[in-house]
């Protein structure tokens, strides 16, 4: 498999190559089982954003980096799952399609998670930003609970996401047309 390597948050790491169609593949990040690149990452990040009250991330690559950016500030964080939990009352929901995922989902949040986001500063984190849509939803999700976005960062920026002045990230991530 083809693979791209990059360095995040001082950290070098092969990336293996991911056809999304025939003319597009992307570098794919994942954080899952690397301690290292998401404690470097979450410290990394919170170093670059205002103040914040909470966390928000979806559900589930963003989960490490949302735990750990939480575990070193100190702040809770709190996950948008991707179905409803028998333990969820009156769940809000958002309609979410993402470039790596094939269908279009709805994000969730308990009224429980809503109630302790309400009137709060919420940082938005997330491993890649690429077409920006699953953080759309979550703005939307903060803007449902009550509470306001401090900002909206993330490990990645992919492709034209770099461009973007109202998010940030550590490094840029390429695109690979074939």
């Amino acid at each position: 498999m083809k693979s791209y390597t990059m360095t995040i948050a001082g950290l070098t790491r092969e990336l293996p190559l991911c056809p999304i169609n025939d003319r597009l593949s992307i570098a794919a990040f994942i954080m899952f089982s690397d301690v290292e690149i998401t404690k470097a990452c979450a410290e990394a990040l919170l170093a670059k954003v205002p103040e914040f009250d909470v966390i928000l991330t979806a559900e589930s690559k963003g989960i490490p980096l949302a735990y750990e950016a939480a575990r070193q500030s100190g702040k809770n964080y709190f996950v948008a799952r991707k179905g409803i939990k028998v333990y969820m009352t009156d769940p809000i929901p958002v309609q979410v399609r993402s470039i790596t995922t094939r269908h279009e989902q709805t994000l969730y949040l308990s009224m429980e998670d809503a109630a302790q986001i309400k009137g709060k500063k919420v940082l938005i984190l997330d491993d890649v930003i690429s077409t920006g849509e699953s953080l759309n939803a979550l703005v939307k999700l903060v803007t449902k609970a009550g509470g306001t976005v401090a900002a909206q960062a993330a490990v990645l920026a992919e492709g034209a996401a770099a461009d973007r002045t109202d998010i940030i990230f550590l490094e840029k991530l390429p695109i690979f047309l074939t």
